[in-house]
């Protein structure tokens, strides 16, 4: 481009030609004006050249750019795709994959004696049985027949008389991991629980009469038989038959149990006949407290079957609980007030015997062989005829393949005796 625009020829004006003659050094300069304005020319051309060239060089290097800025935009894309799947995929995975089971809640724990216990069963702690009567406790002897009144599933617990309630008493029971203590309240809860309140269909001063009756029975009566008890512990144990050895489950001979009975059963018992309040009176004012308290239950139930007609009530319960302890002495005891409710108030001994003919078809076995659960069926033991079948199946087995060889063999013996007496016979012949 350089050469081509220097043979290009330089116009002369007719400014410069009449400048050239006038002054020749401006003719002159005039003269090389032209050849600079060419120069010119030919660095602009050049530089237009180079720049025509360098564009081109980009316009060139440009789609290599561009294509190397697309393969990186591809590949950030393509990761990017990938990343985002395989998120999507630890997603799917986290949805699929069952969800992990969560810690099982600790245990339940109990504060019972009967850990091993079942469902809505009422285990009950009272003392243990006697020759003559279920319980020496009134107390616990109501619990017991209210319990078989209403028809609740109970156990009684053997526990040799060894564990008390929290509230240091007997009885209480334990349902569901729960101990209730007091017989009162036992009852109380077990009724509404159950629904099942003896006294449901007496009036309002019915009730008041039984709530009377029985503060009488429980905090009266109750405590005049006790004061006999703590003064002649020595008749409690023969007149109730007690065999401490087996009540206790100890193996310490009787003679050794019986004599720390008597002191230990005698010295508390006065203790808390003081602190009752009847204990401060002489045994004569204590026996008439006991002959009128029998009195006013006669009287109330006079010739009725229960105390308020023909079913029993919570009041029908408690009374057969106490009176029982009474009646239910061996005769071989002095008792004025067991003579007296025998001679002047009859009815109360049938009130008795009727209770127990309802709630106790088996006093007789629980007083014969001490069985704290007779009311709970037992397990029918082996027959005879179960043995004696079972012995001629045995033989009968004996008598399959093994008894046919065993007979075989006999028969060969057998037979291999008589040969050898032939032979034998033959022998002595031809001598």
């Amino acid at each position: 481009m350089a050469s081509e625009v220097a043979q290009i020829p330089s116009e002369e004006t007719p400014a410069a030609v009449a400048a050239s003659t006038e002054n020749p050094t401006a003719a002159a300069a005039e003269q090389e004006k032209p050849a600079a304005a060419e120069e010119n020319a030919q660095a602009a051309a050049t530089n237009k050249e180079d720049a025509a060239a360098n564009k081109q060089q980009e316009n060139e290097n440009a789609p290599a750019a561009n294509k190397e800025e697309g393969g990186k935009s591809q590949e950030n894309a393509t990761a990017g795709a990938a990343a985002d799947g395989e998120a999507k995929k630890d997603d799917a995975a986290a949805a699929a994959a069952p969800a992990k089971a969560e810690p099982a809640p600790p245990a339940q724990k109990f504060n019972v004696h009967k850990a091993n216990f079942e469902k809505d069963i009422i285990y009950l702690y009272q003392f243990s049985r006697t020759p003559l009567l279920p319980s020496l406790s009134p107390y616990c002897l109501k619990v017991e027949t209210w319990l078989r009144l209403v028809g609740l599933k109970y156990e009684n617990v053997d526990h040799k008389m060894r564990f008390r309630s929290k509230k240091g008493q007997l009885p209480f029971i334990e349902l569901n991991g729960e101990e209730i203590a007091d017989s009162a309240i036992i009852i109380k809860e077990l009724s509404a629980k159950y629904e099942k309140n003896l006294d449901s269909g007496l009036t309002a001063e019915q009730r008041n009469v039984s709530y009377a009756t029985i503060a009488m029975l429980e905090n009266h009566l109750i405590w005049i038989i006790f004061y006999w008890r703590a003064k002649y512990p020595d008749n409690v144990l023969k007149g109730y038959k007690v065999n401490l050895q087996h009540a206790l489950g100890l193996r310490l001979p009787n003679s050794i149990l019986n004599f720390f009975f008597k002191i230990t059963f005698g010295r508390k018992g006065t203790k808390k006949l003081k602190a009752h309040g009847i204990g401060v009176h002489s045994a004569e004012e204590i026996e008439e407290f006991g002959k009128n308290d029998l009195k006013v239950l006669s009287e109330m139930l006079d010739c009725k079957p229960f105390f308020f007609g023909d079913e029993p009530t919570t009041l029908d319960v408690v009374a057969f609980a106490v009176l029982s302890q009474l009646h239910y002495l061996s005769k071989d005891i002095a008792y004025p007030l067991r003579d007296y409710m025998t001679e002047k108030c009859p009815n109360l001994i049938g009130h008795v015997s009727r209770m127990k003919d309802k709630c106790f078809p088996d006093w007789d076995e629980i007083c014969t062989k001490l069985d704290l659960n007779a009311h709970i069926p037992k397990p029918e033991p082996e027959t005879k005829e179960g043995k004696e079948g079972g012995e001629q199946e045995k033989s009968n087995e004996q008598e399959g393949p093994d008894g046919d060889k065993i007979e075989k063999e006999l028969e060969k013996d057998k037979s291999n005796e008589k040969e050898s007496t032939e032979e034998n016979k033959e022998k002595e012949e031809t001598k």
